[in-house]
């Protein structure tokens, strides 16, 4: 792991714990010690974990609420094992141990001290002492040389059930495990020999029942002064309850709080278990996401959101019992079941519909009755030699695919999708690499007059010559580079350099020059940046806006909120056209069209290919409705994807101005464009 990503598990660590702090740290020194411990966890082992565990409590951060968020937060967000959560609970618990002890021992020499002072004069202080002594939490036990009780406290008559007066029948040796005694012996002889005060020592005491306690203990020899004998106090702490305690934080670090489901953590020891060399044969991975978990929470609060997630977990458990698979919270609203050995794949499928179908009935959150969906993803393959890492990223892969293709349903992993899938990634990925090294060019596709062959527009094309793959067009790497956020720098570099380049050709031409045609993504126009940008690439390039028009998807009408529709106003204010491109006989709402100060409509597909030659007569019937439908609209039509003279004849008796496709040519470079319009 890098420094950069070291430090951002740091700040995510420092806003879980932040608010339960009580030591007095600033927020960048809080980072800087998390990012030394988050470093050292991911490069170490359990005993590394254990050391930092001790490091915290040495920091202060002391209280359980700092822990517990500790533990949930490195189990859900970070790559650590169980055995490292439970090395560094193990650690906090061994150093709040001595630091209680410490404290203690600080307590009893003060008392012992402040009872020297007060020998002579005032009873108070005895007082003082026998109260601390009797009200310690932790058994405190004084006895002399020769092993004879003086006195015992309250919490240790507690924890060895012993009464008081059975203290006089018996001695501080009859106390320990007959196998300790020899080594208590000892211990105490060396503090007589020495000039030490104390010493510590595990060592097993016996209950009044016979029953074996573990304990650790701190030993400390008095020696008041010349004429009073010196004798022992020890102090004893019931590793038996600490053990109980750090059982439970582990316990705590592997299970989700809100569902009481195992969490990510846990669910990554089964699959690393289930993949070993020892584990089942097939395994099956169902990743479930609650579909819209976010905009419940948002509408009915948070209680309500966890209500959803018990309602999920319980359908879970009911569907997949034990005997079938393991369930898990692996995720804010996302589930994981590991099955191993399924039978066959479609047994698989039918507890995931089961599972779907018994969702169907709706929960109530006072009078609404709000309906869960989820998008679940199923990953079957061989268990051994496989990969925990890889099996994870399968199921991530198939629930986005699940959520895609329209959410409340099911999808089951497809090697080969996924690598083709991988491969578009990988391209959108490297798109920033491509810009650099000036991998990308505009070709342009000419827009031809239908009426006389003369060119209308060129609509700026984006090619990557890639250096491996060959020449690429924009359909292998423009969706991708949407979803990744990249589109939004190609789009501008794109527009830079076309309007550089229709700029020079305007330069020659004047008024003879085609207008300059450019795609506007749905993504593009929810940049806040649009119209400032486009203007400063105008003003740049000096192209006049109105030789620019963006071509608009035939769907993002209904996508665009009022402020979009406002940015694209001013645009076309400002002289710049609209086209509504990829008209195809697809449903679009006339209403949203009216608030669009379009300067174009654009064809293509069936409407295009439904005039040629030959072709079905329902179809031909419906590109003329919808071409006749179009003309109300008084705007220029335009055609795409134009293959043969027949279309090209027939789009032009139907009022259409202008059109492109392979009838027309391929796209041309700049250069070829060049020699097209200034030959």
């Amino acid at each position: 792991m890098n420094m950069v990503d070291s430090h951002e598990h740091a700040v995510h660590w420092a806003a879980a714990i932040s608010s339960t702090l009580l030591a007095n740290f600033t927020r960048a020194k809080l980072e800087a010690l998390l990012g030394g411990y988050v470093e050292q966890l991911l490069i170490g082992g359990a005993d590394d974990a254990r050391q930092i565990g001790r490091s915290m409590v040495e920091n202060d951060f002391v209280s359980s609420s700092t822990l517990e968020q500790t533990l949930t937060h490195l189990g859900e967000h970070t790559q650590v094992s169980p055995a490292q959560l439970a090395a560094l609970a193990a650690g906090y618990a061994e150093a709040m141990r001595d630091r209680t002890l410490d404290q203690q021992e600080i307590s009893r020499t003060a008392a012992i001290n402040a009872m020297r002072r007060a020998e002579s004069a005032v009873r108070a202080s005895e007082a003082k002492f026998r109260a601390i002594f009797q009200s310690s939490a932790f058994p405190i036990v004084v006895v002399d040389l020769e092993g004879q009780i003086i006195d015992v406290n309250e919490a240790l008559l507690t924890m060895l059930d012993y009464k008081r007066e059975d203290m006089r029948k018996v001695t501080g040796r009859d106390l320990a495990h007959p196998d300790d005694r020899e080594a208590l012996r000892k211990a105490g002889q060396r503090l007589i020999d020495s000039d030490l005060d104390h010493l510590r020592v595990e060592a097993r005491m016996i209950r009044s029942d016979g029953e074996t306690i573990q304990t650790h203990m701190a030993i400390s020899l008095v020696r008041e002064n010349a004429d009073s004998p010196p004798y022992f106090v020890t102090m004893i702490e019931d590793m038996n309850e600490m053990r109980a305690l750090q059982s439970q934080l582990v316990r705590q670090s592997l299970n989700d709080m809100q569902t009481g489901l195992p969490n990510r953590t846990q669910f990554l020891g089964w699959i690393e278990g289930a993949v070993g060399s020892k584990g089942p044969e097939t395994l099956a991975l169902v990743q479930v996401d609650i579909d819209g978990f976010r905009g419940v929470n948002d509408a009915f609060g948070h209680e309500a959101g966890n209500r959803v997630l018990m309602h999920v977990a319980t359908r879970l458990r009911t569907v997949f019992t034990e005997s079938v698979g393991k369930v898990a919270r692996i995720g804010e609203d996302e589930f994981g079941v590991l099955i191993k050995d399924p039978r066959d794949v479609r047994g698989v499928i039918a507890l995931v519909e089961e599972f779907t179908r018994q969702l169907e009935e709706p929960i109530w959150i006072g009078a609404n009755g709000v309906g869960v969906t989820t998008s679940v993803g199923i990953v079957a393959r061989a268990a051994r030699g496989g990969d925990a890492v890889d099996l994870l990223r399968a199921a991530d892969v198939t629930v986005g695919w699940a959520k895609r293709d329209g959410k409340a349903q099911w999808a089951l992993y497809d090697k080969e999708r996924d690598l083709r899938d991988k491969e578009r990634y990988a391209l959108a990925a490297s798109i920033p690499g491509a810009l650099e090294e000036g991998q990308f060019r505009v070709d342009y596709a000419p827009v031809h007059s239908l009426a006389d062959g003369s060119v209308l527009a060129l609509e700026a094309k984006i090619v990557w010559n890639h250096p491996e793959r060959g020449v690429l067009c924009p359909d292998t790497f423009m969706d991708q580079s949407s979803d990744n956020g990249m589109i939004v720098r190609l789009m501008y570099w794109a527009l830079a350099e076309a309007c550089a380049q229709a700029s020079e050709w305007c330069a020659e031409l004047g008024s003879r020059t085609p207008a300059l045609s450019i795609d506007l993504p749905p993504r593009l126009c929810r940049e806040p940046e649009l119209v400032a940008e486009v203007a400063r690439v105008l003003d740049r390039t000096g192209l006049p806006p109105s030789s620019l028009r963006f071509e608009l998807h035939e769907h993002l009408p209904a996508l665009l909120t009022d402020e979009q529709l406002e940015e694209l106003t001013i645009l076309a204010e400002r002289g710049i056209g609209l086209v509504l491109d990829q008209m195809n006989g697809g449903n679009v709402g006339v209403d949203r069209l009216r608030l669009l100060p379009l300067t174009g409509v654009k064809f293509t597909g069936a409407v295009v290919h439904g005039l040629d030659e030959g072709a079905n007569r329902v179809d031909e019937t419906a590109s003329v409705a919808l071409l006749k439908w179009a003309s109300i609209l008084r705007l220029p039509l335009y055609a795409e994807d134009v293959r043969t003279a027949a279309e090209a004849a027939r789009l032009a008796s139907l009022g259409v101005t202008g059109g492109q496709g392979a009838h027309f040519g391929p796209p041309l470079t700049a250069a070829d464009v060049s020699a097209l319009l200034l030959s």
